[in-house]
């Protein structure tokens, strides 16, 4: 299997970075996962412009180029030939070493993607849903890497851990302010009414406003452009406690899932605790989109 390290394509076992990479020493550094389908990623571009932006925000690089690393993206699973995959793009803040070696006053970036098999999940999550819990801790709006992937997911992991040992399928975070921010690894959207409702993320706050700590997902995008197309309208607000317990529906969405419905909150039942109608139209939706898109 050959992953893409900086410009190169290298054996994965041979791929090795320095002991003195900012990713390792001080968790500097953000990501992406991506999924293949047919052979293509879906929506790379967006994925990588994603990366790209947080990276100049963050102050992390501004020599990141989004085409040319979607082309690296796709090139690695067309390299390893792959129908579908778990595809991972990974830059750090380099090799801090350098620094003192060569009196550099700025490093490179360390640039790796992967791929390898998808991540399958069990067709029980789909057809009769999962349930969730509440992580402990809460997400701080003023904290500068909210909103972004940044690789510091230890919190995160941790919760989902915590999550697995009561069987449950993701682990729900709020904010210091106790609104609803989304799941470890995936964004929320409840049904009310006939309303899609979802947490606003970064970039959408109003002028003078908080800002938001959701990451502004991918598959959430797709799924509101999506929802617009079937005539339902999706509303972003903030969303607390009793909006979540009191939603008809409630999904999740990230790019390994698409579309994951949500039937109980801890012990409390969603709606009727079923996989909603809503919820089944848009993954229903979602899935002939991605096969659409990658298929062409």
């Amino acid at each position: 299997m050959l992953v893409w390290l900086n410009g190169k394509f290298i054996e994965r076992d041979s791929a090795v970075v320095s002991a003195f990479d900012a990713g390792l020493q001080h968790g500097i550094g953000l990501f992406e996962t991506m999924a293949a389908y047919n052979g293509k990623v879906f929506r790379a571009h967006a994925h990588v412009q994603r990366l790209v932006e947080s990276a100049r925000l963050l102050l992390l690089t501004e020599s990141l180029r989004a085409d040319p690393l979607a082309d690296a993206v796709h090139m690695v699973v067309k390299r390893n030939g792959l129908e579908s995959a778990r595809v991972r793009l990974t830059v750090t803040g380099g090799n801090l070493n350098l620094l003192q070696s060569q009196g550099r006053s700025k490093v490179d970036p360390t640039i790796l993607i992967e791929a390898g098999p998808p991540t399958m999940y069990p067709e029980a999550f789909f057809e009769q849903g999962v349930v969730v819990t509440i992580a402990d801790g809460r997400l701080n709006p003023l904290d500068p890497m909210a909103g972004h992937k940044t690789l510091n997911y230890w919190p995160r992991i941790l919760a989902l851990q915590h999550a697995t040992a009561k069987k449950a399928g993701e682990a729900l975070w709020f904010a210091l302010s106790n609104h609803l921010v989304g799941g470890s690894v995936s964004n929320v959207f409840l049904v009310t009414d006939g309303v899609l409702h979802t947490p606003i993320a970064r970039g959408e706050e109003l002028e003078d406003s908080t800002r938001s700590p959701v990451l502004p997902g991918i598959t959430r995008a797709a799924i509101i452009a999506l929802a617009d197309s079937l005539d339902v309208h999706t509303n972003a607000r903030t969303i607390d406690i009793d909006d979540l317990l009191g939603a008809d529906e409630v999904f999740l969405t990230n790019s390994s899932w698409g579309v994951l419905p949500v039937v109980g909150v801890e012990r409390e039942k969603i709606g009727n605790g079923q996989v909603g109608e809503m919820t089944q139209r848009l993954r229903d939706a979602w899935l002939a989109l991605v096969e659409q898109e990658t298929s062409a």
